[in-house]
């Protein structure tokens, strides 16, 4: 059956360009063909202004073939040697390095940046926020979504999208808000409710699944701000995660411009990562300096600006220049920064200063810190209506399959509705920046429950036309993820280094915190710590198994670093905040040893103390508790470390530590904040594990997740040879299959295809598929049989599609 994978996926596959069309092929037609072909000249009535142009040809017919370079007429009047037809007609001949680059470009399908023109009509985006008027509404369509594109579509004497039904409603919602499939059950009660408001009940209740909503929008967020959880950087030091700040961010629903805030001009160490880049090992081009990486990852991510090409040079595709990139740069650079022009250094220095003037600028002078904060005012400024029409545009995107502006990093370009972007927008703005409410908002417009289109990379090549949302493929996290909510394969153990779940208030209250505080033998009755004394504390155990959950909450007076298996955790300075500590991947089945270095600080003998709580959980339930008590050890020696790890380390005076009894002041933080601190970690342990909050493998890396070393806005929405063979022959989704088999042939009863097919597709089967899948599963099902009609499920475009 897996042979026939190729009718299954009635797919695309896609082809993947050889050559750069902004820095290879356009300057070769710039310096010998736009003279005469390019802007308004059109000698010869051929012009290639824009792909359209090229592709229509002159007056005697084609000049290129898509994918035939010999066969294009364009080829061979540069080859040619006649005087007559030889192009260019005049000066010096195109060099035959180019040429090949040229037919290469032919070869790979002409690839060509979405937007671009050599001469592009005079268009600039406006800055400052605008409220448009919204039409009057027609046919009961009162949501201002609704009237707006109504309006549009009645300009371009367009039908309404029709509506869709309630199960592809509920799948949709489901896939796009919180990235999961609903349960056979969730179908069935959806059906039930017969309330006028049932879908706008269920897209609340969706966005109220706070876990669930996090680690799915955790994918869409760690692709954008190029966050992960290995990979380049981490292992060398030159890369930090906002994993844990991302994660409560998320699940607080923090509102954007407080999100934006607080990633430009970190409060702390948790969100730095952002801005910090990643240093790259050995010698860089000037191009890939952490300067110039934050300035390309500002400007991308929440302006919708490309800066990567005017990061080397001006930019040839939009207006933004090499001073202006650099003067983003110089504004997280502590040093002198010199510009460079294609790697080369020009003799100029960079000053600090922001892209847009008129709303403000950055004070040059200022210490770094202060031109950051700086930044992210002038970034979240309310005349600044930039960043939220690119955070609308995004959303937008996600839930519709294109955005108002495409692609959704060239916010120079025009958007096809100005008004509904700007109303978006100004929604999104006036409604606290709350992301939740924007994206509800959407949801809940008729247009968003239209019939999805199906399209193909050619359906836009004579210009793009609303007709209403598109089909997007799953994501490959929401594929593994609907996979194994389909087998049970899901893991017990995850990668990312966060904190899951949200505080419960009713099961903080049924927490008693054990932890003591500690230190070493100055705190003996009778003596009081020095001031800059630093020790180092240790606790080793043991775990019966691998934890399925496990956290801690962590302070000291005054200041810590937190060691785990000799890998760094945390770190603080400011004891009456408790730091809520992510255990599970750093603890380990058999031997643990946690080493905390602890220092007193003041100006002389004061109280010192070192506090640790931590809860963990096994895959049965079984909870085990590691405390700061009398069974701590000490020592005077302190460790030195670097790049998060513990340096060595052979004390052999280890002592019993002292208990320390808690000074009111003390007792007062942890009775305020280690209940719910302790009630969070342990609120994610029932729910299952998210292929976001795991490192990718190679299921995920054939079916487009990203290495993140670079910024991702989007993914590709075509299958590739690779992922059709991985598909088809993979082991990753043979083993979770196998295992989904094993697992329904030993617990399920009865009809096993009406509830897969309500599972995987939210609906019943039809009376073709159960009579198939009934013939394929035999009087007496088997596992290989199972196995096959789950991989078929699988594998059918409308389980891969968000129609």
């Amino acid at each position: 059956m897996r042979l026939l994978i190729p009718l299954l996926l009635c797919s695309v596959l896609s082809a993947r360009a050889a050559v750069d069309f902004s820095h290879q092929i356009v300057p070769i037609l710039r310096e010998h063909c736009a003279e005469c072909h390019a802007g308004d000249k059109k000698k010869g009535g051929f012009s290639f202004n824009d792909r359209k142009a090229l592709l229509e040809g002159s007056e005697n017919g084609p000049v290129v073939a898509a994918g035939k370079a010999g066969m294009s007429r364009m080829i061979e009047v540069i080859l040619s040697t006649d005087s007559d037809e030889q192009m260019p007609p005049k000066g010096k001949r195109v060099p035959a390095d180019q040429i090949s680059l040229l037919k290469t470009w032919i070869d790979s399908g002409i690839a060509w940046e979405e937007g671009f023109a050599f001469k592009k009509a005079a268009y600039e985006p406006p800055l400052k926020p605008r409220s448009p008027t919204l039409p009057a509404a027609v046919d009961g369509h009162t949501h201002p979504i609704d009237r707006i594109l109504d309006a549009h579509l009645a300009v371009k004497k367009q039908a309404r999208p029709a509506a869709i039904d309630d199960h592809t409603f509920l799948r949709r919602a489901s896939l796009d808000l919180i990235g999961l499939l609903p349960k056979p059950e969730e179908v069935a009660a959806f059906d039930q409710d017969k309330a006028a408001d049932k879908r706008a009940r269920l897209v609340e209740a969706l966005l109220k699944r706070d876990i669930d909503y996090t680690e799915h929008w955790l994918t869409f967020w760690n692709d954008l701000l190029r966050n992960d959880y290995g990979g380049t950087g981490f292992i060398t030091g030159g890369r930090k995660q906002i994993s844990n700040w991302l994660y409560h961010a998320l699940i607080t629903n923090l509102p954007f411009d407080q999100f934006v805030r607080e990633l430009i001009a970190p409060p702390n160490d948790e969100s730095r990562g952002f801005i910090d880049g990643i240093k790259w090992r050995g010698d860089v081009s000037a191009g890939q300096t952490v300067e110039i990486q934050f300035a390309q990852s500002v400007s991308q991510s929440f302006l919708g600006i490309n800066m990567k090409c005017a990061s080397c040079h001006d930019s040839f595709i939009d207006r933004w220049k090499l001073s202006e990139a650099y003067g983003l740069a110089a504004i997280y650079s502590n040093r002198p920064l010199e510009i460079h022009r294609c790697d080369k250094p020009i003799g100029q220095q960079a000053a600090a200063a922001w892209l847009f003037p008129e709303i403000g600028q950055i004070d040059a002078k200022a210490a770094q810190p202060e031109r950051l904060k700086q930044l992210a005012a002038l970034m979240t400024h309310p005349q600044n209506g930039r960043t939220p029409r690119t955070m609308v545009n995004r959303l937008w995107q996600r839930l519709m399959g294109r955005g108002i502006v495409h692609p959704v990093d060239s916010m120079q370009t025009e958007p096809w509705n100005a008004d509904l972007l700007d109303y978006l927008a100004t929604y999104l703005v006036e409604n606290g920046y709350d992301l939740k409410k924007t994206l509800a908002h959407i949801a809940t417009s008729q247009a968003y429950q239209s019939h999805a289109q199906i399209v193909t990379k050619e359906t836009d090549d004579h210009g793009y036309t609303y007709a209403g949302p598109r089909a997007k493929r799953l994501t490959a996290e929401q594929f593994v993820d609907a996979i194994w909510q389909l087998t049970g394969a899901a893991p017990a153990k995850m990668d990312a280094s966060v904190l899951r779940g949200k505080v419960d208030p009713a099961l903080a209250k049924m927490i008693t915190v054990k932890g003591q505080w500690i230190w070493g033998d100055s705190a003996k009755p009778g003596s009081t710590p020095p001031s800059g004394e630093s020790i180092t504390v240790r606790k080793t155990f043991k775990l019966d198994a691998d934890p399925a959950s496990a956290s801690a909450v962590v302070t000291c007076d005054n200041g810590y670093t937190l060691f785990v298996n000799n890998k760094k955790i945390s770190a603080g300075n400011e004891w009456s905040q408790l730091a809520a500590v992510p255990l599970q991947t750093a603890l380990r089945k058999g031997a643990n040893t946690i080493i905390a270095i602890a220092t007193n600080a003041g100006n002389g003998p004061n109280a010192a103390g070192f506090f640790f709580d931590a809860r963990m959980r096994d895959t049965a339930g079984k909870e085990t508790s590691i405390i700061s008590d009398a069974s701590w050890e000490w020592t005077a020696q302190v460790p030195g470390g670097k790049e998060g790890r513990l340096g060595a380390f052979e004390a052999k005076d280890w002592k019993p530590v002292t208990v320390v009894e808690a000074l009111p002041v003390w007792q007062k933080s942890i009775d305020a904040q280690a209940p719910a601190l302790l009630a969070q970690g342990s609120a994610g342990s029932n729910h299952m594990i998210r292929a976001s909050l795991m490192k990718a493998n190679f299921l995920m890396r054939t079916l487009g997740r990203p290495n993140r070393d670079q910024i991702v806005s989007t993914r590709p929405n075509d299958l590739t040879t690779l992922e059709a063979i991985d598909l088809a022959n993979g082991s990753i989704l043979a083993d979770s299959i196998a295992q989904g088999a094993k697992r329904l042939l030993e617990t399920a009863k009865g009809d096993f295809i009406t509830p897969l097919y309500l599972h995987a597709l939210s609906r019943d089967p039809s009376q073709v598929e159960l009579a198939t899948a009934t013939e394929l599963l035999g009087v007496t099902p088997t596992q290989q049989g199972l196995e096959d009609l789950l991989w078929a499920l699988c594998m059918l475009p409308e389980f891969q599609l968000v129609r």
